[in-house]
């Protein structure tokens, strides 16, 4: 058998997707066929002796779409990137290559994913035509976050070490000019030979450390790829080049060039822009805490139960080593190692960490238990049925990571930007130093000082980072709230939804019957209604009476014996309870047993039009009551949806339920538009309809039934307690099943697409207002003119604001209607 992905073109709607499906399940050899509408992906697994790629492609092609060569998608660790140039340089490098279908990297993460035709491709071409770029791609292990903190740990070693020979270099060249004391020794007018000899020989060891920034810049310049480390290698290289001319003139006799060196602004640069990579690093660090966080949950080892027969033992194994079919050991208090089955105990589990159940759930034999959730008060063992990445919190870390790792499409017009900011700025650097030589009738070391500034100033950095480290701390705080976002695409578009489509079973309502009015005649209690009703109906498999049954038992009543049971479809039932004959049903039927229920038929109607199922109740041939059954609204549904009112959304309910029942659970809650008697099928064209009309559509559902209507909204949610098909059709998942998380998702939607434009204002702004003052526009007028060594502080500052605005986004909280 091949599992495996392919790309499928031409589909548009969910029917196309459904065609797809449809056309390649029914071929021999295909066991499984899903597709994805939102990512155009077909998952197929076939047996490639009685079906090939060929006739997979054939078939496609007959029901009018292309099916485009097999994919594997595959994750690596980007090392040498600095900007917004580098991931254009990297994903053109790659886009290049015959069998790539998309490339993609992230600044943030460091990260390329690539999906390819793995017949046309191996993934050491891929990384070679990395390196030809200039960067180094390495597949992503676990020893990834490792590196990261050694990374971290080796920028800090560096900014400190350079700081020790940058501080006394800066006070010796600039301290006589502020009026600080220097030992008459070190004077660049007494002696400027021992003066520029001490500058060589403190700024050496800072260039030395520096040596990463030459060794990337002026590879990829001369790859053709100039990034922002070519800018920082040339704007240094340039001063401490000047510098070292100037020494040897010292020595040559000409002193006056003491006083004209710039191995000062070479060191400082070197070390601001080190200390500025190590808080990058350092926010870098903070925004994937979410990932940590997750990674945290699962326990490291399980007890597992080993051996044949008597010599079976429970042994201690790492979590790497269980596999599925393990019997494994739960005591209370420890963590459930993996997800699996119940065999034999029973326990309470505290499941709040992956599905937000704030309450302990009682499980037993039979019962399904999730990795990483923690076991209350009871010893159990359990049958290991999903292991590795195939358990709930793996599943949950990949969405996570994945969509950490997508672009949305704001993030696009960046890097386009980005792509063509840095040769302009190497032109603009030589254009503006040139000017001032030949038009300005400057000195040659007012034009260098000129070009440094500019190169120096104009780094891209803060704009490559604006818009992934947003979406990074975006995604991580809706995992943190139990809101999984599965891209950068539904980051974004979910902020511009004007209408929000509920499903009603399951959604708004529970999706099982509850009695939720018990109405004794006079001369009976509730208490004596429930108790008669719930004894005759414990022989019945109907969901209705497991209902009455279900609260009498939460009453703690005493079922009584029962003997004659009988069920009369489309009627009701009866039985014997304590000799006296029981009928509990509809009207018509309790009238056609000569049963009077005139006092009642008021009450009914009311409860009808309530959404609820009246059932009558008699006893030895007198009614004693009414109970009501109904599909209960969720306990947030009325705030949720008063919620998304207060945030200006059109909500509409579709359902197959009939009109009347329909109408009155909108009523309930607050809907403004009502679309009943709606078959599966046709849920995907009521919202096809609604987009039709205009609207930005968002569908929220849990069924099979929901899937096509997912897939075809321009923003689908599924709740987490829903199908695995409606949780894969959907693009934001709500782990929790609380409706007020569909506020809360378009709420961060809006907070994050808010931060990403704040970034970017901010980024563009910086450079805009920056460049033309290290090109001397302000000197121009009288002005001051830049500093390199403040162009270097400055371009620091700003990559390391845009980090600290995306982390406002860790504060955000949903708000509550």
């Amino acid at each position: 058998m091949i599992e495996t992905n392919f790309a499928v073109k031409g589909m548009t709607c969910a029917s196309c997707a459904q065609t797809v499906e449809k056309t390649t399940a029914k071929l021999t050899g295909v066991e499984t066929a899903n597709v994805n509408l939102a990512t155009e992906k077909l998952h197929i697994r076939y047996d490639e002796q009685q079906v090939d790629e060929a006739q997979l492609a054939k078939a496609v092609a007959d029901a009018g779409y292309e099916l485009i060569g097999s994919q594997q998608e595959t994750v690596f660790a980007i090392t040498g990137m600095t900007c917004a140039s580098c991931v254009q340089t990297v994903e053109n490098a790659v886009k290049q290559l015959s069998g790539i279908q998309s490339a993609a990297v992230n600044l943030a993460t460091e990260k390329l994913t690539v999906a390819y035709d793995e017949k046309s491709i191996t993934p050491e071409a891929i990384k070679a035509a990395v390196k030809q770029a200039g960067y180094d791609a390495q597949s992503v292990s676990e020893s990834t976050q490792q590196d990261k903190e050694s990374q971290m740990q080796h920028l800090w070693r560096r900014f400190w070490l350079s700081a020790i020979f940058t501080v006394p270099l800066f006070y010796l060249a600039m301290g006589e000019m502020v009026g600080l004391p220097i030992p008459s020794f070190l004077s660049p007018m007494a002696h400027p030979t021992t003066f520029v000899t001490l500058q060589f020989i403190l700024v050496i060891p800072v260039m030395i450390l520096g040596s990463p920034f030459f060794v990337t810049g002026y590879k990829a310049l001369i790859k053709g790829h100039p990034n922002m480390d070519s800018l920082v290698a040339l704007g240094t290289s340039a001063a401490f080049l000047y510098s070292l001319y100037g020494t040897v003139m010292v020595y040559l006799g000409t002193t006056h060039y003491a006083m004209h060196l710039y191995y000062e602004s070479a060191a400082v640069i070197l070390t601001l822009i080190t200390l500025g990579k190590y808080l990058e690093a350092v926010s870098k660090g903070k925004t994937s805490e979410a990932i940590k966080k997750l990674m945290d949950l699962a326990p490291k080892k399980a007890r597992v139960i080993r051996g044949i027969a008597e010599n079976r033992q429970e042994v201690e194994v790492p979590i790497a080593e269980v596999v599925t079919g393990d019997l494994i050991v739960v005591r209370p208090g420890e963590k459930i190692p993996v997800d699996g089955v119940i065999t034999s105990g029973r326990s309470a589990i505290d499941e709040s960490m992956i599905t937000g159940e704030s309450l302990p759930i009682e499980k037993q034999v039979g019962d399904s238990v999730i990795g990483a959730s923690v076991n209350k008060n009871g010893t159990f063992q359990y049958e290991a049925t999903k292991v590795g990445n195939d358990s709930t919190l793996a599943q949950i870390i990949q969405l996570v990571e994945n969509a950490q790792g997508s672009k949305a499409p704001i993030a696009r017009m960046a890097d386009k930007v980005s792509g063509v900011f840095v040769p302009i700025v190497i032109v603009l650097a030589i254009a503006a130093g040139l000017a001032w030589f030949f038009l300005g009738q400057e000195s040659w070391i007012f034009s260098l000082t000129i070009t440094i500034s500019v190169l120096v100033i104009a780094c891209p950095c803060a704009l490559g980072l604006a818009t992934p480290t947003a979406i990074m701390v975006g995604t991580g705080k809706g995992a943190e709230n139990g809101v999984l976002i599965k891209s950068g695409d539904a980051l974004e578009t979910a902020r511009s939804i004007t209408t929000v489509v509920f499903d009603k079973t399951g959604t708004i309502t529970e999706g099982k019957p509850a009695v939720t009015d018990v109405l004794p005649i006079s001369g009976h209690t509730a208490s004596e209604l429930l108790q008669i009703a719930a004894s005759v109906e414990k022989g019945s498999e109907h969901p209705l009476g497991e209902a009455i049954v279900a609260a009498a038992n939460k009453q703690q009543l005493t079922l009584l014996p029962t003997s004659d049971f009988e069920a009369i479809p489309g009627h009701g039932i009866q039985g014997v309870v304590e000799g006296e004959t029981v009928l509990l049903g509809n009207q018509k039927w309790l009238q056609q047993k000569g049963i009077s229920v005139a006092g009642l038929v008021q009450q009914a109607q009311q409860l009808a039009a309530n959404g609820k199922t009246p059932m009558y109740a008699a006893r030895h041939g007198e009614a004693i009551g009414l109970i009501a059954v109904a599909d209960t609204i969720k306990a947030s549904s009325q705030q949720a949806i008063a919620r998304l009112h207060e945030m200006g959304l059109h909500i509409a309910m579709i359902t197959g339920d009939n009109t009347a029942t329909a109408a009155a659970i909108a009523k309930q809650v607050g809907i403004d538009q009502v679309i009943s008697e709606v078959l599966p099928e046709d849920k995907a064209n009521q919202v096809a309809f609604l987009q039709q009309n205009g609207e930005k559509v968002a569908m929220v559902g849990d069924g099979i039934n929901d899937a096509p209507a997912l897939a075809q909204a321009d923003i689908g949610l599924a709740i987490g307690s829903g199908t695995d098909v409606a949780i894969e059709s959907a693009d934001i998942v709500l782990m929790r099943s609380d409706l007020m998380d569909v506020p809360a998702a378009i709420e961060l939607s809006r907070a994050t697409i808010k931060n990403i434009k704040e970034n970017l204002f901010w980024a563009f702004a910086y450079n805009i207002l920056g460049i033309p003052v290290a090109m001397g526009l302000l000197h121009l007028f009288g002005g001051p003119l830049l500093n390199p060594m403040i162009a270097g502080a400055a371009m620091s500052f700003s990559s390391v604001s845009v980090l600290l605005n995306a982390l406002r986004l860790k504060r955000f909280k949903p708000t509550k209607a």
